[in-house]
């Protein structure tokens, strides 16, 4: 198991490094990179899509890329993703190339995790993030992936780092994502396959919001609970 995790650490660490040195010596790397993060930065679905639309023949590959990269470094919801995605393939293949990718997003995400420990993956994900799903984990154990994955206002991304630092093992961890998450993405595919002009706009921001609220309360209960449990220990004491 050790070898395993070590040979795991030096794929992954490898891997990141020459990332790292062809965004910087790659000249049409960087550009596409920054481009990418611009798109996602602006929370605009209507940017995403002509982000990928601009790719023609490639739409489909740079779309995939795109979810990835935003499952690893982003914060941002992948629907708005989803949406893009219906907007230009249709809803069906949308849905399934939103599925794909967020699959490989979470399996890289896992590996990350599992590779690199806790101290780097709050580099990347934040404190906060993990410490918004760490409660679902305390509360489910093994059925906390598919449970969150079922919860549009879960942090995605969290869920996927986070699993990494736990015992659960690789197969069972993919194959509850895979099915947990395949209900969300097929009504929010179908639904922004629909959407246009205003209406996208206002469900968008409408599920932002939404998203961003529970988070803030997760985040918030989470706290009262260990204020709480930290008095206890302090009164037994």
């Amino acid at each position: 198991m050790k070898n395993k995790t070590s040979l795991l650490r030096w794929i992954v660490l490898s891997a990141l490094v020459l990332l790292c040195v062809l965004y910087f010596v790659l000249p049409p790397l960087h550009a596409f990179v920054n481009r990418i993060a611009a798109a996602l930065s602006s929370a605009d679905v209507d940017a995403v899509v002509a982000l990928i639309r601009s790719y023609g023949p490639r739409a489909m590959a740079v779309s995939f890329l795109l979810m990835v990269f935003q499952s690893v470094i982003a914060p941002l919801p992948a629907f708005l993703i989803t949406f893009a995605n219906a907007a230009v393939f249709g809803w069906w293949q949308g849905a399934l190339l939103s599925w794909a990718s967020a699959m490989a997003g979470a399996v890289l995400c896992f590996c990350i995790a599992r590779a690199l420990g806790r101290d780097v993956v709050e580099r990347i994900a934040g404190q906060g993030s993990l410490a918004s799903v760490e409660g679902y984990f305390k509360k489910y154990g093994s059925r906390t992936i598919l449970i969150c994955r079922l919860l549009p206002f879960v942090s995605f991304d969290a869920v996927s780092y986070f699993a990494g630092l736990t015992p659960i093992r690789f197969w069972p961890f993919f194959l509850a994502t895979g099915l947990g998450q395949l209900p969300a993405t097929v009504i929010y595919s179908y639904v922004g396959g629909m959407l246009t002009g205003g209406t996208r706009y206002f469900v968008t921001a409408l599920l932002c919001i939404f998203a961003l609220s529970i988070a803030v309360m997760i985040i918030k209960r989470m706290a009262d609970e260990r204020r709480s449990a930290a008095g206890k220990e302090a009164q037994d004491e």
